[in-house]
């Protein structure tokens, strides 16, 4: 087995346990994105002397006995929207493409505490804003499984790069379903925590209303891990949220399953929908009622007019944030990205703050309805057949909505619901491809969804799975 192939707990582990060192890690990665990244694309930005830095610091730490953090030697590559001080952050486009920031971001900061060292910037959608992994100024990401498919985005190089075995594990970040998404498309774990749950100081905004900073991983463990590094109240993030941080490690560490109330959303997820995709779900709830889990049938509400209500934040938000260089430098945007944009302006200020002030109450009665039935809800992360790089090549050509609608339609609606949400692989395939499952639950119910996520992975073992590359 390669050091590649090494969870990121394993690799953890390792190095505490002076089975090898962060420097083994660091150029076993470094060698494997040379000799792969040229088919996938995940790697925009690959900082070799800050990796070969960061680990030998790592192996200094350890040989003077210090104590090491979690993630001690673990080279991780991040979305490249994660600010560094005086370091490139490209934001996948054109106009950030010589950007150097004078901030770090909190995630990466705290990431770097808990002792990871940093590989690079991962390709993704312009502005984080486009489902599939298109990228006009980058090229389009690939998918390990099969490199003529779409990785999933805007988190695309983070699904790639973890699943093509070039890092360990990637920050993402989650608008509409942008760490799920991919996370499922690439047979990956991916984590979009509850709103305020981790801080997004530093991080690229695209809609303040909506964001969320995550994890995506090969395992639930590790996953655990890393969102157990960046959550917490940050001063730095006025919105972050001031609670206490669970042990995630330890409920993955913990499997549970059995008596766990499991339901099923259906009506709005199983509309349009491709039936082998919804026969992979009905797959995965299989496992996780064999490992002990208890299905009930669950009434989810008006999810389709939920799905509506989060336009006018994403768009007219992005808009706003955008507003400047639209007017300054329109002709640098790629032709998706500046059409999606420009349709935030075409909200009313009724629309967005209809939206606004409805959501305290459609989340409360969401939450009420849906929880008081069941502990975790499952739905399908994505209900479609892995499309091609090709077939989702439309730009802003007539129709380009539906397309992105179709693949963002099952996890929109859970950014305006503010729910933590965990996409995991399903045991079968969909024609070839991975499926995936998303685990939601209450707000701040992370920790339920690691144990649950634990389990259904014991039952499943899907992280034994990698692509032929």
């Amino acid at each position: 087995m390669s050091l590649t192939d090494l969870t990121l707990a394993l690799a953890a582990a390792g190095v505490a346990a002076g089975e090898f060192t962060a420097a083994e890690l660091t150029e076993a990665a470094l060698a494997r994105i040379e000799a792969v990244n040229p088919k996938l694309n995940a790697f925009v930005r690959v900082e070799e002397e800050t990796a070969r830095a960061g680990a030998a610091a790592v192996d200094a730490k350890r040989a003077a006995g210090e104590e090491l953090g979690p993630l001690a030697g673990v080279p991780l590559a991040h979305k490249d929207m994660y600010y560094r001080a005086g370091g490139l952050t490209t934001c996948g486009s054109k106009i950030r493409r010589d950007f150097r920031p004078e901030v770090t971001s909190t995630a990466l900061a705290r990431l770097a505490e808990a002792g990871a060292t940093y590989l690079g910037g991962l390709n993704m959608a312009e502005f984080a804003m486009g489902p599939t992994g298109h990228n006009e100024h980058f090229g389009p990401c690939r998918n390990p499984w099969d490199p003529s498919r779409i990785t999933g985005g805007s988190s695309s190089g983070s699904g790639s790069a973890t699943a093509g075995r070039l890092c360990y594990g990637a920050l993402g970040s989650d608008t509409g379903g942008s760490i799920r998404l991919p996370a499922g498309f690439c047979n990956l774990a991916g984590m979009k925590p509850t709103q305020t749950r981790v801080s997004r100081f530093g991080v690229m905004g695209l809609s303040f209303s909506l964001d969320n900073v995550g994890p995506l991983t090969r395992t639930v463990l590790d996953n655990a891990l890393m969102l157990a590094a960046i959550a917490g109240r940050d001063p730095l993030d006025p919105t972050s949220a001031d609670m206490p941080v669970p042990d995630y490690a330890a409920a993955a560490r913990a499997p549970r399953a059995s008596g766990v109330r499991v339901g099923i959303a259906r009506g709005f997820f199983e509309e349009d929908a491709d039936e082998l995709a919804l026969a992979a779900r009905d797959s995965a709830l299989a496992a996780l009622v064999s490992a002990g889990a208890q299905p009930v049938e669950v009434d989810v509400g008006d999810m389709a007019r939920i799905n509506h209500l989060s336009a006018p934040l994403t768009a007219s938000e992005a808009a706003t944030l955008h507003a400047h260089w639209l007017r300054e430098r329109r002709e640098d945007y790629g032709a998706q990205m500046r059409a999606r944009c420009e349709m935030g302006f075409r909200f009313s200020a009724v629309d967005y703050l209809s939206a606004v002030q409805l959501r305290p109450r459609i989340v409360t009665a969401f939450v009420e309805r849906v929880f008081s039935a069941c502990d975790v809800l499952l739905a399908p992360t994505f209900n479609v057949a892995t499309p091609t790089i090709e077939e989702t090549d439309v730009g802003s050509s007539q129709g380009f909505e539906a397309v992105i609608s179709r693949l963002s339609r099952c996890t929109r609606p859970f950014n305006y619901l503010t729910l933590p949400g965990l996409a995991l692989p399903t045991p079968e395939a969909v024609l070839g491809m991975p499926g995936s499952i998303q685990l939601l639950a209450r707000p701040f119910g992370e920790a339920s969804l690691y144990s649950l996520g634990a389990a259904y992975e014991a039952e499943t073992g899907f992280p034994d799975r990698a692509p032929d590359l």
